[in-house]
């Protein structure tokens, strides 16, 4: 079979700033079958003209006038069973050694975009993958990675790993929502009542429980807590 992948990342500026306010950077992924590329996008054209949302939406523009259409749009995220899931990986910015990485930020970002991917990626399919373009000091990290895929996956084709500017995609702009309710509820700091804490409150209740780390297996909704401080 083949799939499409849509990333997007939430809090990336806290593995490069000196004050960090907040404790883990996010990297999500919406996983879709290939063939089901249009009908997704359609369904999610017709929710953003139901509730005359235009342009670009995204985690940050979650608020009082449109926290309908956000919570429409994890019904129809919910409503499509295994056809499209979520993964998403959570790094504690504090514990990251980049000595590991040779002190190499961006890099570093890489392999844990690798780690988000590789786990999901089985036997016999073929993988497109669209990440969020991000300015890069080295223009080559998406085929890197890519070709890491590739090699660590032989019996499967990583066909692409290509940027696209999430208003450009509302595949990825969903892959932000899900990304943005995930890092909020792990970063916390959120009014209690906010338009926020309602998607995410409306997302649990959809789950059937908090937004916690997953098991490994877990296929609908999947949380990987990645530990980098080493032990059992």
């Amino acid at each position: 079979m083949e799939f499409d992948v849509y990333c997007d990342e939430s809090r990336p500026d806290l593995l490069t700033s000196q004050h960090p306010k907040g404790t883990y950077v996010a990297i999500g992924s919406l996983w879709i079958e290939t063939l089901q590329r249009k009908t997704c996008k359609d369904a999610i054209h017709s929710l953003r003209d139901t509730y005359r949302v235009g342009g670009e939406f995204k985690w940050q523009k979650v608020s009082p006038s449109r926290v309908e259409f956000y919570k429409a749009l994890i019904d129809w995220f919910m409503g499509q069973g295994a056809s499209v899931r979520f993964r998403c990986i959570l790094i504690r910015h504090d514990q990251i050694n980049w000595q590991l990485h040779s002190d190499d930020r961006e890099l570093g970002f890489y392999k844990f975009y690798y780690q988000l991917l590789h786990h999901w990626v089985l036997d016999f399919n073929r993988y497109s993958v669209f990440c969020d373009y991000k300015s890069n000091r080295l223009m080559d990290r998406p085929e890197t990675l890519r070709r890491c895929l590739s090699s660590a996956n032989l019996s499967s084709d990583i066909l692409r790993v290509q940027p696209v500017r999430s208003e450009e995609s509302v595949l990825i702009q969903a892959a932000d929502v899900l990304t943005g309710a995930v890092s909020a509820k792990f970063n916390k700091g959120l009014a209690e009542n906010g338009a926020k804490s309602q998607l995410i409150e409306h997302l649990e209740n959809r789950l059937g429980h908090p937004l916690t780390p997953t098991v490994r297996g877990e296929k609908k909704f999947n949380i990987f807590a990645i530990d980098l401080g080493g032990g059992w």
